[in-house]
């Protein structure tokens, strides 16, 4: 019974061996797969962070870009604003003319636009009343042979005059004056108010 017993125990213990050389063999390739395994989870993991930062930095770009358009529409609108408010000063001040400084660009108004010296020069109720005789004669004055006459009819205006011939009439209103003009002189109004 000694040799099966050693044949038993010689057996045992080349299974052992061969189970311990398995195991080994088993743990070693199960390292190198968790180990390529690891290695590719981090190459992912790093890669989709890169992703997610670039994706990141876009889309503040985008949003840094819509926020500076915004800011420069918001700038433009308030430029706008300015001119906008420049020009309705100018009016104002245009309304509100010392008599005899109203009179006189009235006249010069009058006499520059008329083309025949016979127009009616019509003005607002108020403007009529205050110097409308005044500035009628004046500019026959500087037309010389003018013969310009004052209308009895009045327009709602708020300020300058329109003259009239039969079915042609001359619009030389304040506002119709200071709307051409913002044409001509908004990048000049706008050097003066921003730079």
């Amino acid at each position: 019974m000694d040799g099966i017993e050693k044949i038993t125990g010689r057996i045992a213990a080349d299974g052992e061996k061969e189970a311990d050389a398995i195991l080994t063999e088993a743990r070693r390739q199960a390292g190198e797969i968790t180990a390529r395994f690891e290695a590719q989870a981090r190459k992912e993991s790093a890669d989709i962070v890169d992703r997610g930062r670039r994706a990141a930095d876009e889309r503040v770009e985008r949003l840094a870009g819509v926020a500076r358009l915004d800011a420069r529409k918001l700038e433009l609108a308030a430029k706008q604003e300015m001119l906008k408010r420049a020009y309705d000063l100018a009016l104002e001040k245009l309304e509100h003319l010392p008599d005899e400084q109203a009179v006189a660009l009235l006249a010069d108004l009058a006499a520059r636009a008329s083309s025949t010296g016979r127009e009616q020069v019509i003005f607002s109720q108020k403007d009529r009343a205050r110097y409308g005789k005044a500035a009628v004669t004046r500019a026959n004055e500087k037309l010389g042979d003018g013969r310009l006459t004052l209308s009895e009819q009045t327009r709602p205006i708020r300020g300058g005059l329109i003259l009239s011939d039969g079915d042609v009439e001359i619009n030389c209103t304040f506002e119709t004056l200071v709307d051409l003009q913002r044409g001509e002189m908004d990048r000049q109004v706008a050097r003066v108010l921003f730079d």
